[in-house]
């Protein structure tokens, strides 16, 4: 077997192992004696002569080892070694869902001091943010007013509660809230209590900075563009979380295009490549550390969610292979992204939507575009044009049945949409981000760049809104079963297999 089949067989195992741990506890004396019979299998492989431990029939002489067997029982020691520390990785971070001294005061008005250790969430009537006290976190539902920051050292007061999971008003099926937040070690919240500042700057001091860059980025935009424009591209550029309002974020799903409210992976794609064009005349190795160095700065400024965290490993790597000359191998690439992310928070593997969908996408975009590109030859190739298409119909389809099963919304003009609304996104961004950068010295510099940007914005809200109207936009499904996922999907790995096989054999014969 080749390195790679080995590779694959310990990503497998430990993503599997962490699959099966979030469902079912079988104990860690159960996951000790997955290590113990992967050493067993290794160790006997490794020195027995005989293929797959066959013994010779008797009388005969001991033949030479093919490598065959003991390579696919190799395969299989390595699946489980790794599959038994996935599971041990997730009994590590579900350590905190432990019952603390909190669980006694549920329900109760109590009184603590703790630090904000999450950039505030700015919604219509409320801001929420995470305040860690001691080494519990506590999800705290405030008022707009006063402002918090990230830390920030508050006393607060009022009623402690767990979290509950709710039923969605559009679809009516139950939302998993609770997992939603017990992924990030959140199991407690505070509604709307009475707080005081005790003190300011207690966070990371990097962090801190980043943010107050962040924000001040933001007010220039705000200076320079009216709302909503202004929050949309704040979402766009720098994943400000500025509320966009219930009516217009309603029709952001009805038409199949939420994700651009965010910073997703085609976002963070462009910033890499226009990071990676600002430093392109320092000298190699300069270059990749200084181009590394800001993708992470501008990860860990934005909020380094699932998402950002993905997109900007992958960015990483692709620096990493232009700088070396070495081949770019995005599947394996992919892999070893999604493994960093299981190992710093297995939980997101099965509770964080965000990150699922993320790698579906671009699993879509790996295998889907070059079976739709030939199919769209002739769309131009100018402005990316073509590129743009293709990578929107990939994603589009392999997203959908995992949307259709999440969400229940099945939005009947979302690939029209997606097609008219990202042609525009690289320009609005690149105009928006001057805008931005402009501002920090005088706004008359800042209005050509903003005039520039406000249009692309009322371009892409004006889609939005005109096909939210229709009648005919979205359908809501109260029902998307399981197996309806899995049996389609099992239908797309076919159809790919077998295309892929077809252009090999047309490869070969030529």
């Amino acid at each position: 077997m080749s390195h790679d089949s080995y590779l694959y067989a310990g990503l497998g195992g430990f993503v599997a192992g962490i699959f099966l741990r979030s469902f079912v506890d079988l104990g860690t004396g159960f996951t000790l004696f997955f290590v113990l019979l992967a050493a067993v299998l290794f160790f006997v492989s490794l020195f027995s002569p005989y293929p797959l431990f066959n013994s010779p029939p008797m009388g005969e002489k001991p033949r030479q080892r093919s490598g065959r067997g003991g390579g696919s029982v190799i395969f299989f020691s390595i699946f489980l070694l790794t599959a038994a520390l996935g599971m041990l990785r997730y009994d590590f971070a579900d350590r905190s869902a432990l019952q603390t001294a909190l669980d006694l005061h549920i329900g109760q008005s109590v009184s603590l001091e703790g630090l904000v250790i999450s950039e505030p969430d700015e919604r219509e009537s409320v801001t929420r943010f995470i305040v860690a006290v001691e080494k519990t976190k506590i999800l705290v539902t405030a008022g707009r007013e006063p402002k918090y920051a990230y830390g920030d050292r508050l006393a607060i007061s009022g009623k402690l509660e767990k979290p509950r999971n709710f039923t969605d008003e559009t679809t009516l099926r139950e939302v998993d809230y609770v997992s939603h937040l017990a992924k990030d070690g959140i199991y407690y919240e505070i509604f709307k209590p009475k707080v005081e500042v005790l003190a300011h700057g207690e966070g990371n001091l990097v962090v801190e900075k980043l943010f107050a860059f962040k924000q001040a980025f933001i007010r220039n935009i705000n200076a320079l563009i009216p709302e909503p424009h202004a929050a949309l591209l704040g979402g766009l550029v720098v994943g400000a979380k500025q509320s966009l309002g219930k009516k217009l974020l309603d029709d952001f799903r009805t038409v199949g295009v939420i994700h651009i409210v965010v910073l997703s992976g085609y976002n963070i794609t462009i910033i890499a490549y226009f990071i990676e064009w600002l430093f392109s005349r320092l000298r190699k190795n300069l270059r990749l550390a200084v181009a590394a160095g800001a993708m992470i700065l501008f990860a860990l400024m934005v909020g380094a969610s699932a998402t950002v965290v993905r997109a900007t490993i992958m960015a990483l790597l692709v620096i990493l292979a232009r700088s070396t000359g070495r081949i770019y191998a995005v599947t394996r690439a992919l892999l070893i992204a999604g493994f960093f992310m299981l190992l710093h928070n297995p939980k997101i593997l099965v509770f964080d939507v965000s990150f699922q969908l993320s790698f579906l996408a671009t699993v879509g975009l790996i295998y889907f575009s070059p079976l739709i590109e030939p199919k769209v030859k002739w769309i131009t190739e100018r402005w990316g044009m073509r590129q743009i298409v293709v990578a929107t119909i990939a994603t589009q389809l392999f997203v959908l049945p995992f949307l259709l099963y999440k969400t229940g919304i099945l939005s009947l003009v979302s690939l029209p949409v997606n097609l008219l609304i990202l042609t525009a996104i690289p320009a609005t961004m690149l105009l928006g981000f001057m805008a931005g950068i402009a501002g920090f010295a005088w706004n008359m510099l800042a209005l050509p760049f903003a005039y520039g940007a406000y249009a692309l914005l009322a371009y892409e809200l004006a889609v939005v809104e005109w096909f939210a109207r229709l009648p005919f936009a979205a359908i809501a499904l109260t029902s998307f079963p399981l197996w309806l996922v899995v049996a389609w999907y099992a239908g797309y790995g076919v159809v790919i297999w077998r295309l892929r096989l077809r252009n090999s054999a047309q490869l070969l014969s030529n």
